[in-house]
């Protein structure tokens, strides 16, 4: 045959020439073209074409041919034996990517409340990055709404009812539920308090959500619901804030019963409406709606999923 002229190992491969070098590995493991026809669904024929096809690009014969055998040449086998191993190679390409499609990889920013932050995220995180290695996460932490998309975050946590326009919403977690709180300096010393509109007489902790407004204390009781604007010469963004602020016991805070509990349990802090709360809807993870959810999302979303708050 003629040296190599038509097809050298220098040039890039075309499909062909891989689905010829692929039939030829199996014909060599074989041994016989009617067993190599049928592992490809091609007929004994046009497995013996493609190969002479390859043979005369390559302008070396690969197999001796008799009418009972199908035997590698010196080259031929030499050949197949690095064939096999670049395909080898090709598989475990193919198969580490099909691990990486059902796990995340690369960076995550969140966008997150401070209270899902410390509530869930906080006990969350730890042992997501530790069974995601490949994965790292940016969390900033804000407590006012904005544009996350522009902003070049993948998802944002928020409460579930200032979920955004044309997002998609998932609830994540249990239900939350509010209350007011005082330590028992500022309870001792101030008028009794025995139903929510008995707050607006008393110095109230109030939280800003942003755009000027603050947060109203709104409570249930049975089929009972009022919502309290309180009043109060201090006004924070940060729930954490207004806790150190309510254990000094300059004023009522409305907060969620799960940011408090050790303080309640403690005693320093007292429920001042023990009758009177508000279970509202989970916080929800939200991500632009017609866009695809980073897989890290995903993950985040499954995880905080199974997380249970309590009441």
């Amino acid at each position: 045959m003629a040296r190599l002229s038509k097809f050298t190992l220098s040039q890039s491969l075309a499909r062909a020439d891989l689905a010829d070098v692929n039939l030829f590995v199996t014909v060599e493991k074989t041994r016989n073209f009617s067993k190599a026809a049928r592992q490809h669904g091609l007929s004994p024929s046009a497995v013996s074409h493609a190969i002479t096809n390859l043979e005369a690009r390559l302008g070396m014969r690969l197999f001796n041919r008799t009418s009972r055998s199908v035997v590698p040449t010196e080259v031929g086998a030499t050949f197949a034996l690095r064939l096999r191993a670049a395909f080898q190679e090709i598989t475990e390409a193919l198969s580490d990517i099909n691990q990486r499609r059902g796990r995340p990889i690369g960076k995550l920013r969140l966008n997150i409340l401070s209270d899902s932050a410390r509530i869930v995220m906080a006990k969350v995180l730890p042992d997501f990055i530790q069974r995601y290695p490949e994965m790292a996460v940016e969390v900033e932490v804000c407590n006012r709404a904005f544009d996350i998309v522009s902003a070049g975050f993948d998802a944002g946590v928020g409460y579930a009812n200032t979920a955004p326009e044309n997002f998609i919403t998932i609830h994540i977690a249990r239900g939350l539920r509010w209350i007011a709180v005082a330590a028992p300096d500022y309870i001792s010393v101030r008028p009794p308090i025995e139903v929510p509109s008995d707050l607006r007489v008393h110095e109230c902790i109030k939280i800003n959500i942003g755009a000027g407004s603050t947060c109203n204390s709104e409570f249930c009781r049975g089929d009972e619901s009022v919502i309290v604007e309180v009043s109060g010469r201090l006004c924070v963004n940060e729930t954490a804030l207004g806790v150190e602020l309510a254990l000094t016991g300059v004023g009522i805070l409305y907060c969620l019963q799960f940011r408090v509990a050790e303080y309640l349990a403690s005693g320093s802090l007292v429920n001042v409406l023990s009758d009177w709360a508000l279970d509202a809807p989970p916080f929800r993870l939200d991500y632009p709606r017609g866009r695809q959810m980073a897989p890290g999302a995903r993950r985040v979303d499954q995880y905080v999923k199974s997380f249970s708050l309590g009441a």
